[in-house]
This record gives structure tokens, C-alpha cells and sequence, in this order.
């Protein structure tokens, strides 16, 4: 019997094994980055083990408890946004939870998480300024401007309900504390202070948002500017799980969600307690 031979195969070399570096999987062993996970678990935080998959390598723990606190920060932030909207909306048909959250997730886009990367871009943008020989004020006032004669707010400034965002000024006195505190960080800053000539133009105070604090110090801690919207992706995440399975057990099926017509009903404002450690 005559042996058929299929020439699209017969000159064709090997496929080469594909790689990855960031798990290892074998009987009874899982390396994270070459660290046993079993060994991770109840030594090291949450955000260490984030930041150790996305970087290589494990944190300093100034870094940790820097990178707990930018995870913090915006787990939450209310029924308005329109990734908990899209989540709410989507759990009210009596969707499964991981079909509610999936909307959510689909809803981040450039003017809703996407803020981080363009400021690190906008920042990045200014410190080339500045090895070109500009002062860190000059190139400030020079992107700000460029931004300014665009009409357009620059990415990272300026929220439609904080006159002050108190999470951007707690990221900012952490990053300060920790002395983590670097070029990007230093140039929003001076950037939040060259935008109050603008206030008459923009109509409003634009200080620099949860987003664009995040972006300075993710920028200031080494992450691509990609990752960067990632992390905004990983602590938003708990807040679109609690949304859509309050939406699922509190609330009638098949409603229209009107985001203006809710009240609060949950605890008051409370402290927490004394001498509770923070965990990095």
C-alpha cells in the first residue's frame, strides 16, 4: 500500500514549546514566581502576592503596604459609576454573579478606570520635558497648558463629586511616609497647583482625583503603563461582586435602576478599632 505523504507538513520543523514564567504546576508543588504558594499563604498580604505575579519579584514591604493602600482605595465607590450600574443592571434579569460582574468589568473604558494610563502617559510626558533640560515647574505649565488649549481636562485631575478627593490626599501622605514618594508623584503635584490658574476656564476646582494619585504611584513603583489600569480592574472588583449580590437578594427582579433615586441605609459612619494593625 502506497504511503501517502502531506507536503504541507513534510518540510515543516518542530513547533517550538511555548513558555511562561509565571507558574509552575507539578504533583504537589505550585510555584509563584518560583516561590511555593503554600509557603505565600499567611505570610504575605494580598497585594504582595499582586504585586509579586505582575512584577517578578516580591515588594518591599514599604511597597506592599503602599500597593494594600492603592488596592484599598478604590474597592468602592457608591451605586453611580458605570461599571456598578452595568453590574446591577445586568444581575437584576437574575443573571448568575460572574455574568453580573463580567458586565461590570466590560464597563471600565477611558473615562472610567482608563484614567490611570493616560496619566501616566500625561506624566511621562512631562518628565521627558524635564530631561530635556526643563525645570519640574516648566514642564508642569507646559503640559498643563497643552492640555488646556485642547479644552480638555488633563487625565488623573478633577472629580464630579470631591472637591478634594480624600483618597488621592491619604495615597499621596502614605507615599510620603513611606519615602516612596518619586518623580512622578512630585510632578502631578506641582501640576495640581499649575492647574488652579484654570479654574475660571474649566468652571471648577480640578485636584488631582484617586486615579491620577494612583497613576503617579504606580508610575513611581515601576508598573507598565497598562498595569497600571489593572490595578484599578483588581480592587474595584469586590465592590462589583457586593453590588450585584446585593442587587440579586435585596432587590425585585427585572426593576429599572434609577441611580439618583437610592438612599443609604447601611451603618453610619464608624472608626476602627484601636490598635488594629494595618496588614501590608
Amino acid at each position: 500500500m502506497t504511503k501517502t505523504i502531506d507536503r504541507r507538513t513534510q518540510n515543516r520543523a518542530p513547533q517550538e514549546r511555548w513558555r511562561s514564567a509565571l507558574t509552575e504546576i507539578s504533583p504537589n508543588k505550585i510555584l509563584i514566581r518560583g516561590y511555593p504558594l503554600d509557603e505565600m499563604m499567611g505570610r504575605l498580604g494580598f497585594a504582595e502576592a499582586v504585586y509579586l505575579l505582575l512584577m517578578g519579584e516580591l515588594p518591599t514591604p514599604a511597597i506592599g503596604r503602599m500597593l494594600n493602600a492603592v488596592l484599598v482605595s478604590s474597592v468602592d465607590h457608591g451605586v453611580t459609576p458605570p461599571s456598578t450600574l452595568a453590574a446591577r443592571n445586568v444581575a437584576t434579569s437574575g443573571a448568575p454573579l460572574k455574568d453580573c460582574v463580567a458586565a461590570g468589568i466590560l464597563a471600565f473604558g477611558p473615562h472610567h478606570g482608563g484614567d490611570i494610563e493616560s496619566c501616566m502617559r500625561f506624566l511621562d510626558s512631562g518628565l521627558s520635558l524635564v530631561r530635556t533640560g526643563l525645570t519640574v515647574q516648566q514642564a508642569a505649565d507646559a503640559i498643563v497648558e497643552q492640555c488646556a488649549a485642547a479644552n480638555e481636562v488633563p487625565p488623573g485631575f478633577g472629580h464630579r463629586f470631591h472637591t478634594r478627593d480624600p483618597r488621592a490626599a491619604r495615597l499621596f501622605q502614605m507615599a510620603l511616609e513611606l519615602e516612596l514618594e518619586g518623580e512622578h508623584v512630585r510632578l502631578i503635584r506641582v501640576c495640581e497647583r499649575a492647574l488652579d490658574g484654570y479654574k475660571e476656564r474649566f468652571e471648577r476646582p480640578l485636584p488631582v482625583n484617586v486615579d491620577g494619585a494612583i497613576a503617579a504611584i504606580c508610575a513611581d513603583l515601576g508598573f507598565a503603563y497598562e498595569l497600571g489600569n489593572a490595578i484599578f480592574l483588581i480592587s474595584r472588583l469586590p465592590g462589583l461582586i457586593a453590588h450585584a449580590h446585593e442587587e440579586r437578594t435585596q432587590q425585585a427582579p427585572m426593576r429599572q435602576i434609577d441611580p439618583k433615586d437610592n438612599d443609604y441605609d447601611g451603618a453610619q459612619q464608624r472608626r476602627l478599632p484601636e490598635g488594629r494593625k494595618y496588614a501590608v
